[in-house]
């Protein structure tokens, strides 16, 4: 019995001795004052002070804001340097950002960008930032609140011409080596939220969570996480990728403990919660006196402390009564606390829920993100897999279950907002989130849209043509001479007509709209005979 406790004691100790990492390198650059696009307000913000929390948290950080194509190479060159031998890097990034093809890259402020051959020699690529910190630190933390909508992606797309569904809405997807955890300020692919204060939303959440004493990195980020969503009112979901294998604690409690009064086992001199946690977990449902003794002794003023008393008093009562041949039910070893000492333990500890409840409130959330179509019941089956698997793919997550559990339970709740798109039938259609009988089709196509005509033949002078479409109930007109109609199917079929040195000629279009693009093709007709090309609709 002794060598056992012995034997848990230490094991304790060493886990609760581990370390702070005591190399941490950060690298943060912020990017605002861009000299062709957009500027954005909140980056050197961000940038700065990102810095001083960081440094606060034990980092050296190599830091600078507002940085042209070769001031960027300088600072993440001077960042590499630093990262030998580092037990901790952290990667965090404020600006424009663009994919292409599914990889990132980091805007320069002095960047273009009119074409796709410029990325190369205009925007730096994440990667090589990411790809570094994997080969030398121990644990990796990149953060990039750079997924703000720009004018770069548009002009890129529109260089690109047929290769322009290769340019995404915010960022990529990344993939994490081990020991790595990348944070984005919302989905991939989605754009996030510039802000209206000295910070973004984001870097406002990052500011005020990371570094929780005593909390892992992942809950850190589920706190970022619901503070996002309430600042944005649910429009921006932060999301991340960890491959971490272990807890990431930016910021542990350090605890001075007196020396035991007997033990020959000395207690670590700075136990954190965490390990607390793990050793109550463990001993918890003992019934050796000696567990809990070990534990005042390791943690007399532990969050613990109360119940650990009790339980040493149950076991007592309850050899006393065996050794007088009296009948002590053996739920004695198992007494609670009062309300009072029970109100000051954990609650996710302190409670076991019935998997049958996770299954429903489960099942709940499912309902609530779009994904369950059937009723919460409870009876988790093939239906609740499915619709988990349909949020995870949507999501861009990986699940190592599709079982309900109380963590999968909290990742559902920090999402605000619809996953998975609502489907209608029957004739119906969506209007505010509900299948409703359709009232005017037409009306779906309101508004102002651009028309693209690119020449595949011989059409002169010009190989690209930009109008400009007013569509209302179904009929287009235009200031360029355009007029026709769309179908309630999206159908389009419209005309131009004009004079080209004396003769008569025209362009008829045809084509089809699906959602808020459309496609076809355009025809010249009388001066204009013999030029002939694809057109791309797109609402503006």
């Amino acid at each position: 019995m002794r060598s056992a406790l012995i034997s848990l004691v230490v094991l304790f100790a060493a886990f609760s001795g581990q370390a702070v990492a005591e190399k941490r390198v950060a690298l943060v650059i912020g990017n605002s004052t861009y000299q062709r696009a957009v500027q954005l307000a909140n980056p050197s913000n961000d940038s700065a002070d990102m810095t001083a929390k960081l440094q606060g948290l034990g980092f050296e950080v190599v830091s600078d804001k507002n940085l042209d194509l070769a001031g960027m190479r300088h600072t993440v060159r001077a960042f590499i340097e630093k990262l030998d031998g580092a037990d901790m890097a952290l990667f965090f990034y404020a600006g424009h950002g663009v994919q292409v093809n599914g990889t990132n890259f980091m805007v320069p402020v002095d960047a273009e960008l009119s074409g796709y051959n410029d990325l190369d020699f205009e925007a730096l690529p994440m990667d090589l930032v990411q790809s570094a910190m994997e080969r030398s630190a121990k644990v990796n933390l990149i953060f990039l609140d750079a997924c703000r909508d720009n004018p770069f992606a548009q002009n890129l797309a529109r260089s690109m011409g047929t290769r322009s569904g290769s340019v995404g809405r915010g960022l990529a997807r990344l993939g994490s080596g081990v020991g790595s955890l990348i944070a984005f300020a919302t989905q991939p692919g989605n754009v996030a939220l510039d802000g209206a204060g000295r910070n973004s939303p984001f870097t406002t959440a990052l500011l005020a969570d990371l570094g929780t004493p005593g909390q892992d990195i992942v809950r850190d980020l589920i706190d970022v996480r619901r503070d996002v969503l309430a600042a944005t009112e649910g429009k921006q979901v932060p999301w991340e990728n960890s491959s971490l294998t272990g807890e990431v604690i930016l910021k542990p409690i350090q605890k001075e403990q007196p020396p035991p009064a007997t033990s020959s086992v000395p207690p670590s001199s700075a136990p954190d919660n965490a390990v607390e946690l793990a050793y109550w977990a463990t001993i918890k449902d003992s019934t050796e006196k000696a567990f809990f003794e070990a534990y005042l002794q390791q943690y007399p003023a532990g969050a613990f402390a109360a119940l650990a008393e009790l339980k040493i008093q149950a076991i007592d009562t309850e050899r006393k009564a065996k050794a007088s041949d009296q009948t002590v039910p053996r739920e004695l070893a198992r007494v609670e606390p009062e309300p009072s000492a029970a109100a000051q333990l954990d609650s996710s500890l302190a409670v076991i829920k019935d998997p049958g409840a996770i299954a429903l409130a489960t099942q709940g959330e499912l309902a609530r993100l779009g994904c369950l179509a059937g009723l919460a019941d409870g009876k988790w089956g093939s239906g609740s897999r499915k619709a988990l698997q349909d949020f995870a793919d949507r999501q861009g997550v990986k699940l190592a279950s599709l079982e309900p559990t109380e963590e999968l339970l909290e990742r559902l709740k920090a999402v605000g907002n619809r996953v998975c798109p609502l489907v209608c039938g029957n004739g119906t259609e969506i209007h505010d989130n509900r299948c409703v009988p359709p009232a005017n089709r037409l009306s779906a196509f309101d508004g102002t849209w651009k028309l693209v005509r690119r020449a595949t033949t011989d059409c002169g002078s010009w190989r690209e043509l930009h109008s400009t479409l007013y569509i209302h109930n179904g009929i287009v007109s235009s200031d360029s001479g355009f007029v026709g109609n769309v179908s309630s199917e999206g159908a389009i079929n419209i005309k131009a007509t004009f004079v080209h040195e004396g003769r008569k000629g025209g362009n008829t279009v045809t084509g089809v709209i699906k959602g808020d693009v459309g496609t076809g093709k355009f025809k010249g007709t009388g001066a204009g005979t013999g030029c002939s090309g694809k057109i791309v609709v797109q609402r503006m």
